[in-house]
């Protein structure tokens, strides 16, 4: 695991901010950093898989977030879908350390 720093551990619960990282082979991933509802920490891809839209700018609850545009919603923690959604978003390892947020696009 290649754990890299996303942005600073400073989103309050229920928000979230769309970060670009590099993963290992030099591709750029728009990757959504979410603080849920209960505290909890999530990195998924940011692009809503049914309509294209930033799902760092959705709707954040207990351990899912709500597109804006439609209403799917996506499990924070395994990526699965509501409808009209009909694939999930890759989700990735996350850490907190020193006051930043960290992770792995390579896992």
């Amino acid at each position: 695991m290649s754990f890299q720093v996303a942005c600073k551990q400073d989103l309050s619960p229920g928000n979230a901010r769309m970060v670009t990282l590099q993963n290992s082979e030099g591709k750029e991933l728009d990757i959504a950093i979410i603080c849920d509802t209960e505290g909890d920490w999530y990195a998924i891809d940011d692009l809503c898989t049914h309509g294209e839209v930033s799902l760092s700018e959705g709707d954040i609850g207990k351990a899912c977030v709500e597109c804006w545009a439609h209403g799917a919603q996506f499990n924070l923690k395994t990526g699965e879908e509501t409808l009209p959604a009909v694939s999930p978003v890759k989700t990735y390892p996350l850490k907190l350390e020193d006051q930043s947020v960290l992770v792995d696009l390579d896992s």
